[in-house]
C-alpha cells in the first residue's frame, strides 16, 4: 500500500505540474549558494545566471532534462533564444533542440549575463566571461533546482559547448567530490578547450598596444579589456600577452617568447582542472570541430594583415597633421623559429602630400617551441575573425575587411579531445589517448561549435541510447513509442524482434490497468480501453532489460 501511495504521489505531481507540450517557461534567475573568490578579488562572491525551460513536445512534463550551458560571451551577445538557435544545423532549418523535444526531452538553457550584481554584496561581475569556477557553482545550483522539480527517475544529460563544457565538467566533478548527487548519466563536451584555447598572440599584442599604448584607440577597447583581459579568457588562453609584457603592460619583455599563459590565471586553472579530472558517475563523450587528419587553418608564420590605415588628422602642439597607421601581423611561426608577429607604425605629415615621418613604433615577436609549429594554424575548431565586426565602427570594419584570412585555430583538436600526452598540436589524434568514452572528429576543420548532420547524429544516438538500458543490450535493441499521446492503442517500435516481453501500465492511483505478455516486432500495436490521463508504461524483457516512459492517453 505504501508503495502504491508513493507512486500515486509521483504521478499526481507529474499531472499537476504538466505544461502544454512545446511550451516554454519564463526566463528565471538562479543564484549560486557556493561562493568563489578569484585571484584578484578580496572576498568570495556568489554567482548568478538566467535560465529557461523549453518543455518537451510530447507531454509537457519536466521529466527528462537536458541542460545546455552557454559558453564564453563577455557582452551577452547570445541571449537565451540565441543560445537555443545555436542548435540549428543543416540547410533546412532543422534544430537539435526541436528534435530532442520531439523525443520527450526538456531543454534547460543556462545563460550568463554580460554583467550583474553578485547576490553577496552587489559587486559587479562579468557573467559570460567571469571565473569558470564561479559559473560552475551557479550551474550546480541550477542542477539541484531542476532535480528538485523534475518528475520520475530519468537522469540528466548535460551539454557543454565551448567554455560551457569547462563549466559543466567542473560542476559535475565538484558535485561528486563533495557528495552532491548531480543525477546525470551523460556529459557531452562540444569543442571544449580542455587543454586551453588560442587567439593569435600577434593580434593580442597589436590590440593591447592600440588601446593601452600611445595610440589610445578606444574603439578597440572591448576587444582587449572585455575579451582578452576577462577572468575566463586569462584562464583559458594557452598564450596570453600578459605573460610576455614588461611592467608597463604594453612593451614586450625580451625574456620569454614561447607560449605562456596569463600569470596567476592560466596555469592555476589548468592545474586545478587536471587534478579534478572528469565526472566519474556520468558517461563522458566529446565532439570536436577540429580536423582529425591534420588539416591546417592557413600556414605557420603566414601574414594575417599588412595594411596602411588612414587615421585622419591629429593635433600636435596646436598644429594639424595628417596621420596614418601601418599595421602588420603574422601567425605564430614554425617550430623553434622566432619571427615578428606584430608591428605598428604611426606616421604623420603636415601637408596632404610629401614624405611621412614615423612618430610611433611598436613591434613584438613570438617563438614556437621545438615540439610544435605555432597554434594559430593548427588543426582545430576555427574562430571566425569577421564576427568581431558588427558594423558599428568604421575603423574596426576597415581592419577586419583587410585581413588575409577569415579563420584561426581557436580550439586545437587535441585540446577538444583532452589529449595531454601529445606536445605537437599538429599530430593526428589517437583516440586511445583521450579520456572520453566516445568521440566525434570531422575530417575538415569546422567553425567553432558548428553543428552538422554528422555530429548531430552522434549526439542524438548518445542521448537516446542512454534511456534504453544496458550497453550490451543497446548494441542490438531499441524500443520507442511511435507516438505519444495515444488514444485507444499504442504502437511500439522495436529495432529487433523481442520474444515474450512483459507490458504493464499503471494509472494515477497506482493500479495496474494493463498487464500482458507479447512478442515485439518492428511495429507492434497493443489495444486498450483507458480513460484519458497520465500513465506509467513499463516494458520488461526476459533478460531483464527495462524500458520506462510516461504515457499520455487522450
Amino acid at each position: 500500500m505504501k508503495k502504491n501511495y508513493l507512486l500515486l504521489l509521483l504521478l499526481s505531481s507529474a499531472f499537476l505540474f504538466a505544461q502544454t507540450p512545446g511550451s516554454e517557461s519564463a526566463v528565471m534567475t538562479v543564484d549560486a549558494t557556493i561562493p568563489y573568490q578569484g585571484h584578484d578579488e578580496t572576498t568570495p562572491l556568489l554567482g548568478s545566471a538566467q535560465y529557461k525551460i523549453y518543455y518537451d513536445n510530447v507531454d509537457g512534463v519536466l521529466d527528462k532534462p537536458i541542460f545546455l550551458i552557454d559558453g564564453f560571451d563577455p557582452n551577452d551577445s547570445r541571449d537565451i533564444p540565441a543560445v537555443y538557435a545555436l542548435l540549428n544545423y543543416g540547410n533546412s532549418g532543422l534544430n537539435l533542440g526541436d528534435l530532442i523535444r520531439d523525443e520527450g526531452y526538456d531543454l534547460v538553457v543556462l545563460n550568463f549575463e554580460a554583467s550583474y550584481q553578485s547576490p553577496t554584496d552587489g559587486t559587479m561581475l562579468m557573467g559570460g566571461a567571469d571565473y569558470i569556477q564561479r559559473n560552475a557553482f551557479t550551474l550546480i545550483e541550477l542542477i539541484n533546482t531542476v532535480n528538485s522539480m523534475k518528475v520520475g527517475s530519468e537522469q540528466n544529460v548535460v551539454i557543454g559547448p565551448s567554455m560551457g563544457g569547462l563549466i559543466s565538467r567542473y560542476a559535475l566533478r565538484y558535485m561528486e567530490q563533495n557528495t552532491m548527487d548531480h543525477d546525470t548519466r551523460l556529459h557531452i563536451s562540444f569543442d571544449v578547450p580542455h587543454r586551453g584555447a588560442n587567439v593569435p598572440i600577434g593580434m593580442q599584442y597589436l590590440f593591447n598596444y592600440m588601446v593601452n599604448g600611445a595610440p589610445g584607440i578606444t574603439e578597440a577597447e572591448p576587444l582587449v579589456n572585455g575579451l582578452l583581459n576577462s577572468p575566463a579568457a586569462k584562464q583559458m588562453l594557452i598564450d596570453h600577452y600578459l605573460g610576455h609584457v614588461n611592467a608597463n603592460g604594453v612593451n614586450q619583455d625580451a625574456s620569454v617568447h614561447t607560449p605562456k599563459g596569463a600569470p596567476d590565471f592560466r596555469d592555476a586553472f589548468q592545474t586545478e582542472l587536471d587534478a579534478m579530472g572528469f565526472p566519474q558517475n556520468a558517461r563522458n563523450v566529446a565532439i570536436t570541430n577540429g580536423s582529425g587528419v591534420g588539416q591546417m587553418t592557413g600556414t605557420p608564420g603566414m601574414e594575417l594583415i599588412n595594411h596602411t590605415f588612414n587615421t585622419g588628422t591629429v593635433q600636435i602642439a596646436g598644429i594639424t597633421f595628417y596621420s596614418q597607421a601601418q599595421i602588420v601581423s603574422n601567425f605564430a611561426p614554425v617550430a623553434n623559429e622566432t619571427i615578428d608577429v606584430s608591428n605598428f607604425t604611426g606616421q604623420i605629415r603636415l601637408l596632404p602630400f610629401g614624405p611621412w615621418t614615423s612618430l610611433l613604433q611598436f613591434d613584438a615577436s613570438a617563438q614556437s617551441p621545438a615540439t610544435s609549429d605555432g597554434l594559430d594554424s593548427a588543426p582545430g575548431g576555427q574562430f571566425d575573425l569577421f564576427s568581431f565586426d558588427d558594423g558599428s565602427n568604421p575603423l574596426i570594419t576597415d581592419f577586419f575587411s583587410n585581413l588575409n584570412a577569415q579563420y584561426f585555430s581557436f580550439i586545437p583538436t587535441l585540446s577538444g579531445l583532452a589529449i595531454v600526452n601529445q606536445p605537437n598540436w599538429y599530430a593526428n589524434p589517437d583516440i586511445n589517448d583521450s579520456p572520453f568514452a566516445n568521440t566525434y572528429i570531422p575530417t575538415d576543420n569546422e567553425p567553432h561549435v558548428t553543428l552538422t548532420d554528422g555530429n548531430v547524429a552522434f549526439v542524438v544516438t548518445e542521448i537516446l541510447q542512454g534511456t534504453l538500458g544496458t550497453t550490451d543490450f543497446l548494441n542490438t535493441h531499441k524500443i520507442k513509442l511511435q507516438q505519444n499521446p495515444v488514444y485507444n492503442s499504442m504502437t511500439l517500435l522495436s529495432s529487433t524482434d523481442i520474444a515474450n516481453a512483459r507490458i504493464s501500465i499503471i494509472d494515477l492511483t497506482g493500479k495496474l490497468v494493463l498487464n500482458t505478455r507479447t512478442s515485439l516486432s518492428k511495429s507492434t500495436t497493443i489495444p486498450f480501453n483507458l480513460e484519458s490521463g497520465l500513465y506509467l508504461l513499463n516494458i520488461q524483457t526476459e533478460n531483464g532489460f527495462i524500458f520506462n516512459t510516461k504515457l499520455l492517453v487522450k
